[in-house]
């Protein structure tokens, strides 16, 4: 007879129960009938959807022509973990959502030079939600990624809840200056977030209230520019021999070594890395786009001692469960503890890696439109902000002071 082991695994970042059993087409078709059954070719096996009554299905359909192992669905750590982690994930989602809103809550006590309220911190209408909700589905539905949908969603509440009780078609340009002039510079928030506002208010009055608002007429603050803060290459290496985690020392090794953004690490797969032609594949990045760096010899060897030792299931940088990648937010901390170590004083970021390989290869020599499609940019314009950081064509320039 033959023998079906159950057990729980992470699959597409839920919870299934994995049917392996040798081949038997009996066993199989009767697999088959099983609800939400489908087969996976990463693991090689069948899953269902996991439920409290699955050992009850699972007998009742398949001890008469096999026997079930269910041993292990009696353990339910890595559910419980999975949920945990799952958990954890949305609580830091509302968390974020609800410091986006922060602001607001200060509203009522906010007064003007007069001493006068500006203005008090407005509740969303049925209407206000109905439309926050479609924005969230027309976001959703053309594919943008979640943390925009999030910031997007979030911005535009925060502008319905400024100009409450009026609903969104009643709105004309002036309550945007309005917002812009009576919460956001006196309060000194950002550039960035008066940009994310505008942008946010923009698509929704295109896309949701195109008939009632021209999205043309609203203006955005003059455009910033700055130039990225570099590591010298000594620094790299200060920084990539200070973690004294072999996991975290090769996070950072590979986004330097590949020009990767913080999102890209941690969504690579060991099938990304091409051992004949050393290339690693970036899959789906910023723009929904792919494309190939090449990756060094020495890196790829680091690499797979970690792969060996480490063992990852899916990712090749996984958390703290095998299955689930790695956060995003924890490669922060660790590339702030390497700097701290390393006796960085510069204010840089973990993206400052990826632009100190740019600057580092454009210093080589590496042709401008080269280095533009190993960072994955649309435009060239913004490849071209590191020639005005690259160390050799600044220090060709005979400063006027030594003809003194």
């Amino acid at each position: 007879m033959t023998t079906i082991i159950a057990e729980r695994v992470t699959h597409d970042s839920g919870i299934r129960v994995a049917l392996k059993f040798p081949f038997d087409q009996e066993v199989t078709d009767l697999v088959r009938k099983l609800p939400d059954a489908r087969w996976s070719n990463r693991m090689h096996c069948w899953h269902i959807a996991d439920s409290e009554d699955v050992i009850t299905l699972l007998l009742k359909t398949l001890s008469r022509n096999a026997f079930v192992d269910y041993t292990a669905l009696r353990r339910k750590d890595l559910a419980e973990r999975v949920r945990g982690i799952r958990n954890e994930r949305q609580d830091a989602n509302s968390k974020a959502r609800s410091t986006e809103r922060a602001p607001l809550k200060d509203l009522a006590d906010a007064k003007n030079e007069q001493g006068e309220p500006i203005v008090s911190p407005g509740v969303l209408s049925k209407k206000g939600k109905a439309d926050i909700a479609e924005y969230k589905l027309w976001l959703e539905a053309h594919r943008y990624p979640p943390t925009t949908v999030r910031t997007y969603s979030s911005m535009m509440e925060a502008f319905l809840r400024f100009v409450s009780p009026r609903e969104a078609p009643e709105c004309n340009t002036d309550d945007l200056i309005r917002m812009v002039n009576e919460y956001i510079l006196p309060r000194g928030l950002s550039y960035s977030f008066q940009n994310q506002l505008i942008s946010a208010v923009k698509k929704f009055y295109k896309e949701i209230c195109r008939e009632i608002i021209d999205p043309g007429t609203f203006s955005r603050p003059r455009t910033l520019h700055k130039l990225p803060n570099v590591l010298s290459k000594e620094e790299v290496k200060q920084i990539l021999a200070a973690p004294m985690n072999e996991k975290h020392r090769v996070i950072l090794s590979v986004i330097y070594g590949c020009g990767l953004r913080r999102s890209e690490v941690i969504m690579l797969e060991p099938q990304d890395i091409d051992r004949d032609r050393m290339l690693l594949s970036v899959r789906q990045s910023k723009g929904f786009k792919d494309r190939v760096v090449p990756v060094s010899a020495k890196l790829v060897k680091m690499v797979d001692e970690y792969l060996k030792r480490y063992r990852p299931v899916v990712y090749v940088f996984e958390g703290q469960y095998q299955g689930t990648n790695y956060s995003a937010t924890s490669i922060e901390k660790v590339f702030r503890m390497a700097c701290e170590k390393a006796g960085i004083k510069k204010n840089i970021t973990l993206h400052g890696l990826r632009h100190s390989y740019a600057t580092h290869l454009l210093e080589a020599g590496t042709d401008l439109r080269y280095i533009q499609e190993l960072l994955g940019h649309k435009s060239s314009k913004t490849t071209e902000i590191y020639t005005h950081v690259t160390e050799k064509s600044i220090q060709k320039i005979r400063t006027p002071f030594d003809d003194l």
